[in-house]
C-alpha cells in the first residue's frame, strides 16, 4: 500500500522536487493538491498531473488523505501542521520547521496527542554521501575531529520575496543556515554546548538577516563555523578537518536528482581522493524513510530531532539579539 500525500503550498519547491519524487515512489503517491485559491490549485494540479485538487482544508478534510506535505512560508508552519494533526495527518513539514523552540515544542505535541508523526524537511541528511563521510570518520580515516565548516550562500532575491519576509519567518538562518548547522550535528554525531552568532540584517526589509555566521562549540573542544548569506556566491559545501586528514563535501545541500557528487579527500599535502556518490534522488530517500516509519517497517525519532535542531536555530537567534554566547543548557 502506498501512503497518500496531499500537499499545502503549490510552490516551486514542491514542483521541483517532491511531486517528482512522489511520482517515483513505489511506497507513496500524490492524492491531491492545495492552494489558497482554487483557480491557482486547479492550475497546479494540471502542470503536475494530479486529478484532485482544492484549498487547504479540503486536503484536510480528504478522508483519502493520510499525510501532508507542507510547503508554505515558515511563518505559516505552525498553524498548518497543528490543523494537519488534529485532522489525523502525518506531517511532513519545510525546513526550518518554524520560527522558535518554543512554536516546535508546540508542534511536536499537539502531533503526539493526535498520534501523527512529524518530520522537517532536511532532505539533504538522506544523500548516502554523508554516510560515506561518517563511515571515514569511524574508520578513524581523518583522526580526532577539530573543525567542521559548513557553508549556504545564493545570489540575492528579489525584494518582494517571501524568503525575505521576517513576517513570514524568512531570513539567511531560517533558509540556508539550518543546512549547515544540521550536517555539523550529523557529522559530529554529538549536540554543541554553545552557540555564538552574529547576524547582517536589512534594515530596508525590516531587519531581516540577509547574512548569519554561527560559532557552535562542541564537547572536546571541537567547533562548527557556519555562514549563510544572500547576495552571495552560490555555495552549498561544508568541509571537516581532522589530525590525520581533510575532508570537502562538493555539493552538500541542495543536490538534483540527475547530479553525482564528490568528497575530496585529502590523503597527503599533494594527493587528493575523489569519491563519487550518485546520481540519486535524496528527497525520494526522505519520503521513503517517513513512509517506512509510518508504516512501522523501520524507527526513526524524527520528533526528538528536530527539537534538538530548534534549540540550536534558537540558541542562534538569541545570541544574534543579546550578543552574547547561548547555551543549549538554557533551553528546557
Amino acid at each position: 500500500m502506498k501512503l497518500k500525500f496531499g500537499i499545502i503550498g503549490c510552490g516551486r519547491i514542491a514542483k521541483k522536487t517532491m511531486i517528482p519524487a512522489l511520482n517515483s515512489s513505489e511506497i507513496a503517491e500524490l492524492t491531491m493538491v492545495g492552494s489558497r485559491s482554487l483557480e491557482k490549485a486547479k492550475k497546479y494540479s494540471k502542470e503536475v498531473g494530479c486529478d484532485s485538487y482544492g484549498t487547504y482544508e479540503n486536503v484536510l478534510n480528504n478522508k483519502d488523505v493520510e499525510a501532508v506535505y507542507i510547503s508554505l512560508p515558515i511563518g505559516l508552519h505552525e498553524e498548518w501542521t497543528i490543523k494537519a494533526a488534529k485532522a489525523g495527518k502525518h506531517v511532513l513539514c519545510e525546513k526550518t520547521l518554524t520560527t522558535s523552540f518554543e512554536s516546535t515544542k508546540k508542534m511536536v505535541e499537539v502531533c503526539k496527542e493526535n498520534k501523527v508523526r512529524l518530520m522537517e524537511a532536511l532532505m539533504f541528511k538522506y544523500h548516502p554521501q554523508h554516510k560515506k563521510v561518517i563511515e571515514l570518520i569511524e574508520k578513524d580515516v581523518l583522526g580526532e575531529l577539530i573543525t567542521f565548516q559548513g557553508l549556504h550562500g545564493s545570489p540575492f532575491f528579489e525584494k518582494d520575496s517571501i524568503r525575505l519576509n521576517k513576517k513570514l519567518g524568512g531570513g539567511a538562518l531560517n533558509e540556508m543556515g539550518c543546512y549547515p548547522i544540521g550536517a555539523s550535528r550529523m557529522i559530529f554525531n554529538e549536540e554543541p554546548e554553545s552557540v555564538y552568532c552574529n547576524f547582517k540584517k536589512d534594515l530596508e526589509l525590516g531587519g531581516v538577516d540577509i547574512k548569519a555566521d554561527v560559532t557552535l562549540n562542541y564537547p572536546n573542544g571541537k567547533v562548527a563555523f557556519c555562514s549563510a548569506s544572500f547576495n552571495a556566491y552560490y555555495r552549498v559545501d561544508y568541509s571537516v578537518w581532522g589530525t590525520k586528514s581533510y575532508l570537502k563535501v562538493n555539493r552538500a545541500y541542495a543536490v538534483p536528482s540527475h547530479m553525482k557528487t564528490t568528497i575530496s579527500r585529502s590523503i597527503d599535502d599533494t594527493t587528493t581522493e575523489e569519491i563519487v556518490t550518485g546520481p540519486i534522488d535524496q528527497t525520494k530517500l526522505m519520503i521513503e524513510e517517513f513512509c517506512r516509519v509510518i508504516s512501522h517497517e523501520k524507527k526513526n525519532d524524527f520528533e526528538k530531532d528536530l527539537l534538538l535542531q530548534a534549540k540550536v536555530m534558537e540558541a542562534a537567534r538569541m545570541s544574534d539579539k543579546e550578543n552574547r554566547v547561548v547555551y543549549i543548557s538554557e533551553f528546557k
